[in-house]
């Protein structure tokens, strides 16, 4: 038995059939492997390819089948798809080792017949890789983006709607790229030149950020656990346009912030990191597990300022009327911005979920504009790239709420000033994760 194809197996089933996230999924499989560091590198190249691949993988795969995909039992789907996704997608990989690992899997996990089965359909893509080409020519054009760049259907054409046909090319490229890890330098403990040295001492191959004066993108890297200056607080892990939002909320020493969706704490921290540790920041969650993780983060970081409190955002309000100096509003959204990030997000996303969100975000954005103080301010923010959940969010909050006004977010950009009122950035305009920031401020008589 191939021990790695074996473990990727695992690690996808996790992500397909009970909803892991596939960072997670792998990092338990290959915990549990104990491989060598080429394997645990063919592992990672097996199940972040297959998940990111997926409902592309699932469309090659029926032109093969005699039966519907969903009467195939969920691990021998699994086998398949990952006998696919090296099938088509890994050069290196000869088509045989991959039909013949498939086989052998199927054995240990179903029976005779299955194997004669999953042998065919395998046997017959290496041999006739013509019947999984995708749709080409005119009016076929948004499926065969999809499908090549291992998109939904529904998400490109939404994009080509927004962008037009050539932008959204550029974003699902933008979507495939590899993310570079990207940290925030703890200030209260370092500056970012000495984490640089220190990264370098330590084998990372980094430089700074052009975005933020904190920032700094690892190029190259080994595990992060075994970092000391992981380990010492030197840093948090952070994407740079996320950066962008304390930078936005702009708090002065001995404010009280209010960050109302706060885990796990990187917000949170930068805040407390630009108050110099002083005053008070009480960052909320809903979920206890959540809690725990911002307090670790604290705890490493050596902060001493973040409060953090299990409530709903929803509750923000009532619990802090008016007293709060900046409320911050990192809400819950689709994410769309962060894709290349997360590569099993996209095929969870649906159009019903687009639709929903919006609802929550006006519910959290109402209750905590009430915890803010005259004069204070409310600051918005999405890791995401529609409207609905951005800019519409802002105009309906600031058409009900005249004591706001919005102020213009570039100016607050640590590093890159711009003119916009309110900022989105986008992955395949600005080199970002996509990001949206709007800045509000209460009258002082209101």
């Amino acid at each position: 038995m191939d021990k790695a194809r074996e473990t990727a197996l695992k690690a996808l089933h996790e992500v397909n059939e009970k909803g892991a996230y596939a960072n997670v999924a792998l990092a338990q499989a290959l915990r549990a492997a104990k491989l060598s560091d080429m394997d645990r590198r063919f592992v990672t190249e097996l199940v972040y390819g297959a998940v990111k691949a997926g409902g592309t993988l699932d469309w090659m795969l029926r032109r093969y089948l005699n039966r519907p995909l969903a009467k195939i039992p969920p691990m021998v789907r699994d086998i398949l798809r990952l006998a696919m996704y090296q099938i088509f997608f890994l050069e290196r990989v000869p088509a045989s080792a991959a039909c013949n690992t498939a086989v052998e899997l199927t054995k240990r996990y179903s029976h005779a017949g299955t194997v004669k089965f999953v042998n065919a359909v395998l046997r017959t893509a290496a041999r006739e890789p013509e019947k999984a080409a995708f749709p080409s020519g005119k009016g076929n054009e948004t499926q065969h983006l999809a499908l090549s760049s291992q998109h939904p259907v529904w998400l490109v054409r939404r994009w080509v709607q927004q962008f037009g046909y050539e932008e959204a090319v550029r974003l699902c490229t933008f979507d495939n790229e590899p993310a570079v890890l990207s940290l925030r330098t703890n200030t209260l403990k370092t500056t970012r030149e000495k984490l640089l040295e220190c990264l370098q001492a330590e084998g990372v191959e980094a430089e700074a950020s052009c975005w933020t004066p904190e920032g700094v993108l690892c190029r190259r890297h080994g595990a992060l656990d075994d970092l000391m200056s992981l380990q010492e607080g030197f840093f948090q892990v952070q994407d740079e346009s996320s950066m962008l939002v304390a930078h936005i909320v702009a708090p002065e020493p001995g404010d009280f912030v209010l960050d109302v969706c706060s885990a796990p704490g990187g917000k949170a921290t930068h805040l407390a990191a630009l108050m110099g540790d002083v005053g008070r920041i009480v960052a909320l969650d809903i979920h206890e597990h959540k809690i725990r993780r911002l307090e670790e983060n604290c705890k490493r970081l050596g902060i001493i300022s973040v409060e953090p409190m299990l409530l709903d955002a929803r509750e923000a309000g009532r619990h802090f009327a008016g007293q709060v100096d900046c409320v911050l509003v990192d809400a819950p959204c689709s994410g769309l911005g962060v894709l290349r990030r997360k590569p099993d997000a996209r095929w969870r996303k649906t159009p019903a979920e687009l639709l929903a969100l919006p609802i929550l975000q006006k519910e959290i954005l109402e209750s905590a504009a009430g915890a803010v103080k005259p004069g204070g301010v409310l600051v918005y923010s999405t890791c995401t790239i529609t409207r609905a959940e951005n800019e519409e969010i802002i105009e309906a909050f600031l058409k009900d709420h005249e004591v706001f006004s919005l102020e213009t977010a570039g100016e607050f950009l640590p590093l890159q000033k711009r003119r916009e009122k309110m900022i989105q950035l986008y992955p395949q305009r600005d080199g970002t994760d996509g990001f949206f920031i709007a800045r509000m401020k209460r009258r002082v008589d209101a």
